[in-house]
């Protein structure tokens, strides 16, 4: 197999530009002391991502909000909205929303 430079040069330059936003401010930010309302409000930041995403793909439909195009989606939400409440765990939550998600597919 022959690797062509150019196709190395873009694998290793697209690294370079991925990896230094992610490493550079962790370097930067591991020896800063944070004021206490950064650090409360970092802490939100992983679930408005998350909810962000999770709402975008449940309410939206060729960039149009819509409730009924998603029914499906909207059905397993609710159960996997329960586990993620109550238990907190990551593992059961994508288990319970995949099995929703299965079971509706299968009965629809």
């Amino acid at each position: 197999m022959e690797v062509r430079w150019t196709i190395l040069l873009i694998i290793m330059g697209t690294a370079i530009v991925t990896f230094i936003p992610r490493v550079l401010p962790l370097m930067v930010l591991s020896r800063m002391q944070l004021h206490k309302g950064v650090i409360q409000w970092l802490k939100h930041v992983p679930v408005a991502v998350m909810a962000a995403l999770v709402a975008q793909e449940l309410f939206l439909s060729d960039d149009k909000f819509s409730l009924i195009s998603n029914k499906l989606e909207l059905l397993a939400s609710l159960p996997t909205l329960a586990i993620a409440i109550l238990t907190r765990s990551l593992l059961g939550t994508v288990l319970v929303g995949l099995i929703s998600m299965m079971a509706l597919r299968y009965i629809f």
